[in-house]
């Protein structure tokens, strides 16, 4: 029992409990707050690598190539333990499908070529001709954890398509035209600033000009087949590189409608203008009388020119040429004939 305080009541000293208790309960919060709070044990990590799930595949020339994305963390988000070992499996389609027995008599592909996160297996296709081959693949950890299977892929393999032959690159006007041999639709490849191919066209038949070409750059093209099965396709085998740096010996058009003028102190010719990107300008020919036709003069891309250097008295003929940045020229005008 609390003894009597001098100079104070019963309300002083109920305060001083109050006081007591307060600093009381404020340590015990720091305490909490410094220490953290305890609480139920959380669960182990499982440390399942994530699954495969963009398994792709299709038939090139005589293999299947398949590739992937390998998976690089848990489903928990956390790093997987290395090293990795992965079971892709090549086997026959089966109604109904049952993924139990398809993984027991499918043939296991030993390890994947590794570039960057993306692996790639080239399986020989002998054997699957006429038939649909499924795929998929699962992945296990260090720690002996495994995913499930990946997406089911269905190949219809056929006999393989023929690599395209005789691939030729030559320069004209319109750019650089391709020709080969080889049955069936096909993509074009050509080489990108990396070095790398990449798809420009498709075409249907073993010919195609690709216009985006520039005079004095080169350039290296390849194709490849595609022959349709079902709602899937096979690839042939690319071919043999063909490289070619456009070199322009292609003249302009021969310019149109050329006519002659007299006025007071010239004659004035005109004619229609050019359309060629790289038009430089015309070469303007004259022939005095009977003469032979002689270079008078260049002129800038505009279609017109002023012949001052004219006497009464004498008659002019007169033809123009196109030229272009080249120094190509075409042909010659019809002449055209005045009196001055």
């Amino acid at each position: 029992m609390l003894g009597a305080v001098p100079g104070r009541g019963a309300a002083a000293c109920y305060a001083s409990v109050l006081r007591l208790r307060s600093l009381a309960a404020a340590l015990a919060a720091a305490l909490l707050t410094s220490c953290g709070y305890i609480g139920d044990p959380l669960p182990p990590l499982a440390n399942v690598p994530t699954s495969v799930t963009d398994l792709a595949a299709i038939q090139r020339g005589a293999f299947v190539i398949a590739h992937f994305t390998v998976p690089q963390v848990t489903t928990e988000l956390r790093p997987i333990p290395q090293p990795l070992t992965f079971d892709l499996r090549i086997g026959a389609a089966a109604e109904p499908f049952d993924s139990n027995e398809w993984a027991a008599h499918a043939r296991h592909i030993p390890a994947p070529e590794i570039t960057g996160t993306l692996a790639t297996y080239k399986i020989p296709a002998a054997g699957w001709t006429g038939k649909d081959a499924i795929l998929a693949v699962r992945i296990t950890a260090a720690n002996g954890k495994q995913t499930a299977w990946s997406n089911f892929v269905v190949v219809p393999v056929i006999a393989p398509p023929a690599k395209p032959e005789a691939v030729t690159a030559i320069s004209t006007a319109q750019g650089v035209r391709l020709t080969w041999r080889g049955a069936g639709d096909f993509r074009i490849l050509r080489k990108n600033e990396s070095g790398e191919f990449v798809q420009v066209a498709e075409a249907r038949a073993p010919e195609w000009t690709d216009t985006t070409t520039e005079f004095g750059k080169r350039y290296t093209y390849a194709v490849q087949a595609i022959v349709k099965a079902g709602d899937k396709q096979a690839e042939s085998e690319v071919s043999e590189e063909a490289s070619i740096t456009p070199v322009d010996t292609f003249p302009p058009a021969v310019p149109a409608g050329l006519r002659a003028d007299p006025a007071p102190m010239s004659i004035e010719l005109a004619w229609n203008r050019n359309t060629e990107p790289d038009l430089a300008g015309y070469r303007i020919y004259r022939a005095v009388g009977n003469g032979a036709l002689e270079k008078l003069a260049e002129s800038s891309q505009v279609p017109a020119y002023s012949d001052r250097a004219v006497e009464h008295g004498k008659t002019y003929r007169y033809a123009i040429a196109s030229v272009d940045r080249a120094g190509n020229e075409s042909a010659r005008s019809g002449i055209v004939e005045t009196a001055y």
